[in-house]
């Protein structure tokens, strides 16, 4: 697959705050990508940068091999979705549908118009008196309908209810599936994507801390319940994510346990299941300081 983005060394600062540092990552045409971390991770400015929406303060972006600052060839092909996205005070919903028509060459007004129909929205309605979860909806509608070569989502469906979350889950998937492209969802709802991503990053106080497929992901960390000696005996050398003690009883969320290190938990009676990605991405990074991730990467 050809590289559509590509990241070196990227660096952006606010007076004494480094939003974003040091990050370095690639991201391949047609797949779904998941940007996770907790909010004030970076999220936000690494999205803001990829779009071309901010000047970095150190470092490369490319996207579709140039610089996508102040550069409309590339902007025409980037679809950025966020969750404080502002529209002129009079606009009504049409006239969103209407300028984001010109904007996005692949715009499917047919699709727009049955997404506005699903999410109950009104065509004449003004923007400004929709509900934050009806304004997050507009925003998963242009997203969608704009089929846009990258399109990133930078949280804007949090105004949802769950409902209406599993709706545009479901949404996407569907019109990925029918219409490939490269989508990144900025997130830290780390459950509800889960099964959606192909790719994931996780980025925490501006650092890339994972950047791994997410299937290799799924199945790298594990729950082992039993007793706490017992545990620590198993498990040395082992990265331990999160621990919970009772007793002298041990609950421990632990990566990298091989197939024979499992076999042997089992025989031994130990509890043992599978660690969902949000706690494997918890355990990641829960109480990190700078010194310790430096350690770690």
């Amino acid at each position: 697959m050809a590289t559509v983005i590509e990241v070196k060394d990227l660096t952006k600062r606010y007076r004494d705050l480094t939003a974003v540092d040091g990050v370095s990552l690639k991201i391949e045409q047609h797949g779904i990508y998941g940007l996770l971390g907790r909010n004030g991770a970076g999220k936000t400015t690494l999205m803001q940068l990829l779009a071309g929406h901010e000047f970095p303060t150190g470092g490369q972006v490319q996207v579709l091999g140039e610089n996508p600052v102040e550069n409309s060839g590339v902007l025409a092909n980037v679809a950025i979705i966020k969750e404080s996205q502002k529209y002129p005070e009079n606009y009504k919903l049409h006239h969103v549908l209407k300028f984001a028509s010109q904007t996005f060459k692949n715009w499917d007004n047919d699709f727009a118009l049955e997404l506005v129909a699903q999410f109950r929205l009104t065509l004449g309605k003004q923007v400004r008196k929709f509900s934050r979860g009806q304004l997050s909806a507009v925003g998963v509608i242009v997203g969608l309908a704009s089929r846009a070569p990258i399109t990133i989502y930078d949280e804007p469906y949090l105004g949802m209810d769950a409902v209406a979350r599993k709706q545009f889950y479901d949404l996407l998937l569907a019109d990925y599936i029918k219409h490939p492209r490269t989508i990144v969802l900025s997130t830290h709802l780390i459950d509800e994507v889960a099964d959606l991503l192909e790719h994931v990053f996780v980025i925490d106080e501006g650092r890339i801390i994972l950047d791994s497929n997410a299937d290799e992901l799924r199945g790298s960390a594990v729950i082992l319940e039993g007793p706490a000696e017992q545990l620590a005996a198993l498990t040395n050398g082992h990265e331990i994510l999160e621990s919970e003690s009772i007793g002298n009883q041990q609950r421990i969320v632990v990566l990298g346990l091989s197939n024979q290190e499992l076999s042997t938990a089992k025989s031994q009676g130990f509890g043992v299941h599978a660690a969902s990605l949000q706690q494997l991405i918890i355990g990641k990074t829960s109480g990190l300081t700078k010194q310790e991730m430096d350690i770690k990467l």
